[in-house]
């Protein structure tokens, strides 16, 4: 062959072979599928255009050499059209919510309903998957079988090219190393926005962390529970347990929010409600945090737990109360399932129907109703549960939809929207700052009306001593710093995503308002707490106990007589 025939064949590769096709897709998917990542890495200061450009072909570099192993006919082509419309649907969302993808998202992903997913749906994603994805993918899969070759020399070929591509990154590591080092510990986060290395990764390990997990029923907690003698003429507990969803402590009025977010209950009266202020989550994702919320174990024990335990729930049930969840979100991650529970569209025998405009349906067919739905037929459903338990107590769980983004306009009806303009689009990047945390803070005026009413309820059951705990599962980034939604890893989430209300209401009248010290719920409001002390104040709260208990995280054990 001539050399200009050489030279031509070399800039005009064979796209048959499986090699060929492995490279070309890893140069396109680190070069354009891996836009954000470029930005990101433009907008800093301290970064050189020559350690983009080695970072870059490092990126290259390694998806190449994954992908090296993979090349044989057939199977490439299978791997590459599912990488490259993966790699597409991430660049989106990494781009235009600046959310990382670690196995906890995954976890959270496959957690998720329907009705959730389409709020995350929209033109620019299918563009995305189209230009990034699909387009590559079709050219692709119309490239010609590639001729045969015995498999020794193929395999020879394939652990050649891992090989040359591992020693391309490592010298390409140390030509850039401190600048390498630095840049990948003062930004955690760029780790977990390669495409699609990173998402190969986080959706093994998640598999892996769920193949790991022993099969059977949850691990007894709390074998010992029961319930601590009540005085006699007193009536028994009922303890409502909000538990809401992406609300963020910062925007509630009741600690100090500029806006009236919380009207409704900022007319109770203050010695009855307590608002804590520096409340910290398990997790940036329901998917984290509600297991763990659960849980006696607090998030440092929780978080290497690998087995699965019972929950707050199970001990209560164990101790005699009477235990009801429900639920207007994608279902209780497990945490129901061995007591009594439904969603807020099964009503209970002899309720009425819901009200007009309380619940919608999309164009699938699926219903989604706002929070207040919870309140409804709630006298039917407890004269459904065993009475000998409701004569013992009764702990209430409402898990609400609350503030579910990013369609926060969705999350809230049409006569309680007092910030205005907000945003009404789900590309929440699209919308001026301002309009987002309008039609967020819609959505937390919506948890102050639910809960108002749910106090308002509480009031009429004579039968028992009443209270109402809210707390919500994580927080929300709002686009500070370039960031939306949730769900960043745990030890570089900002403080958005961590910081979380929790509300306590007891009445005056009532007995366990009236066994605490005089002001003393008051010095709670700053006082810090987590998620970890919710098991233990519930379990106070209706006078259960057992070894699992403890009291020094019961928050208001020290407010005891």
């Amino acid at each position: 062959m001539s050399l200009p025939k050489r030279l031509l064949a070399w800039f005009r590769p064979d796209t048959s072979r499986p090699l060929t096709q492995a490279w070309l897709a890893a140069l396109w998917m680190g070069l354009l599928a891996n836009w954000p990542l470029w930005t990101q890495l433009h907008a800093m200061a301290d970064v050189s255009g020559v350690f983009m450009v080695a970072f870059a072909s490092m990126v290259i570099a390694a998806t190449g050499a994954l992908l090296s192993l993979l090349a044989w006919p057939r199977l490439i082509q299978v791997v590459l059209v599912v990488l490259l419309l993966s790699a597409g649907a991430l660049a989106y969302f990494i781009g235009s919510y600046g959310i990382v993808f670690d196995p906890t998202m995954v976890t959270n992903m496959l957690q998720t309903d329907a009705r959730e997913t389409r709020d995350l749906l929209s033109w620019r994603l299918l563009v995305s998957l189209l230009l990034l994805g699909a387009l590559p993918a079709w050219w692709l899969l119309r490239r010609p079988t590639a001729p045969a070759q015995a498999v020794a020399q193929r395999l020879g070929g394939n652990i050649a090219s891992f090989g040359l591509a591992l020693a391309a990154m490592v010298l390409l590591a140390l030509s850039v190393f401190a600048d390498l080092s630095s840049t990948m510990r003062n930004y955690k986060t760029l780790r977990y926005m390669v495409t699609p290395l990173n998402g190969v990764y986080s959706v093994s390990a998640a598999l892996l962390r769920r193949q790991a997990t022993p099969s059977g029923p949850p691990a007894v907690i709390g074998a010992d529970a029961h319930l601590l003698p009540r005085a006699e003429g007193t009536r028994p507990p009922l303890l409502l347990l909000v538990v809401g969803e992406t609300a963020r402590a910062m925007n509630f009025s009741l600690n100090g929010y500029a806006r009236t977010t919380n009207p409704e209950l900022a007319k109770l009266p203050a010695t009855s409600l307590v608002s804590l202020r520096q409340v910290t989550s398990c997790g940036t994702a329901t998917a984290a945090s509600l297991p763990c919320m659960f849980s006696p174990l607090g998030r440092s024990a929780f978080v290497d737990l690998k087995g699965t335990q019972e929950n707050l729930l199970d001990v209560l049930q164990r101790a005699g109360l009477a235990v009801l969840w429900l639920d207007n979100q994608s279902g209780c991650k497990g945490l129901c399932d061995r007591v009594p529970n439904s969603p807020t569209s099964r009503l209970p025998d002899g309720a009425a129907p819901l009200p007009a405009g309380l619940c919608s349906k999309d164009e699938l067919g699926d219903q989604e109703c706002f929070d207040e739905s919870l309140l409804h037929g709630l006298d039917q459903r407890i004269a459904a549960l065993d009475p000998e338990r409701v004569k013992r107590g009764l702990v209430l769980v409402m898990h609400q939809m609350g503030s579910h983004g990013p369609a926060y306009f969705k999350r809230s009806p049409a006569d309680l929207k007092p910030f205005q303009p907000e945003c009404r689009s789900n590309a929440l990047q699209q919308c001026e700052r301002q309009q987002v945390v309008n039609g967020y803070d819609n959505t937390i005026a919506t948890t102050d009306r639910l809960l108002a009413r749910a106090v308002a309820w509480l009031q009429t059951q004579q039968a028992f001593d009443v209270g109402m705990l809210y707390i919500s599962d994580h927080g929300e980034s709002l686009g500070e710093n370039g960031l939306y939604l949730h769900g960043m890893p745990y030890a570089m989430a900002p403080v958005e995503q961590t910081q979380v209300p929790m509300i306590l209401w007891l009445p005056e009248a009532g007995a366990l308002a009236a066994s605490l010290k005089p002001g003393c719920l008051d010095g709670l409001r700053d006082q810090p707490a987590s998620h970890d002390n919710l098991f233990h104040t519930a379990m106070g709260w209706v006078g259960a106990r057992a070894d699992v208990y403890k009291p020094e995280w019961d928050l208001l054990a020290g407010c005891r007589r």
